[in-house]
């Protein structure tokens, strides 16, 4: 196997963010680097739409909007909050300046006749339920019939645990900086149809896991292994989906049973083999 990008938790992600603030890269070039990365990972065409929350999720999705005015293609801005990230807001007011106009998510089918609706709404430190002006706005996506990108994550997706009670259906999810490992377990492959990273020079305190092919996976299902469904994880362990970190539990049964652990389901998979914990995933590009 070649390379194998990393996964990560959210907290090693918002640690390794963090430390690359405040040694190398502006918080704000990181986040047109993220904005450039969705742009880079799609093409886009007709009409745009991005719903963006108050926090730098939402500040990726203003960042997005000035690069595709810069490009010829004019988006409308759906504000889901009042609120803005510090940079956040400095990549709104020029993206007002630039001619984006605001649209309107309290009218009935609010964005009707859009070809791409971004996702822009939360981030991987979420967790819980939606509720209020974000849970319509999620649901407002879910019913559009355009193409659906979300930014990082799936809004309503928990980034370490994949666990949802609701979030946006994505019809590709790109992922900032490294996978969160929320992306490949539990509910995550219910909402995401693909999924593709940007790497925008974050630079990562700790490598805990890391992304293998799917195709792979049949290497690690023969001999001294044990095989088994995601439900039979949880019977194993008397865990409930949510309740721990699938990754490290996996390695400690690998390390005490010396046995490879595979826990799979349909579209996805967590393996250890004692020394490395992998993920993967058929939906990844």
């Amino acid at each position: 196997m070649s390379y194998l990008p990393p996964v990560l938790s959210v907290e090693n992600m918002r640690k390794s963010d963090q430390r690359t603030i405040e040694n190398s890269v502006a918080s704000a070039t990181l986040m047109h680097r993220a904005a450039k990365g969705i742009f880079d990972a799609v093409g886009f065409v007709g009409r745009v739409a991005i719903v963006c929350g108050s926090g730098n999720n939402g500040g990726d999705g203003y960042a997005l909007a000035c690069i595709l005015c810069e490009h010829g293609i004019t988006p409308t801005i759906f504000r889901v909050s009042e609120k803005f990230s510090k940079d956040g807001l400095y990549f709104y007011q020029t993206a007002k300046s630039m001619g984006c106009e605001e649209g309107n998510l309290n009218v009935p089918s609010p964005l009707l006749g859009y070809d791409i609706v971004v996702d822009c709404i939360l981030g991987t430190g979420f967790s819980g339920e939606l509720r209020g002006e974000v849970r319509r706005a999620v649901e407002e996506i879910n019913s559009s019939s355009a193409f659906i990108i979300s930014a990082d994550i799936n809004s309503g997706l928990n980034g370490d645990t994949g666990v949802a009670e609701l979030a946006v259906k994505s019809d590709l999810t790109v992922s900032i900086g490294s996978y969160k490992t929320g992306m490949f377990i539990n509910d995550a492959p219910e909402y995401i149809d693909q999924l593709t990273n940007a790497d925008i020079g974050i630079e990562i305190i700790e490598e805990q896991y890391h992304l293998m092919d799917y195709e792979h996976l049949h290497m690690f299902e023969g001999y001294n292994s044990e095989v088994m469904s995601f439900k039979e994880f949880y019977e194993k362990t008397g865990y409930a989906p949510g309740e721990c970190n699938i990754a490290d539990v996996i390695a400690e049964l690998s390390e005490n049973e010396h046995k490879t652990i595979v826990v799979k389901g349909e579209r996805s998979a967590v393996i250890s083999d004692i020394k490395y914990t992998y993920f993967c995933a058929e939906y990844v590009k």
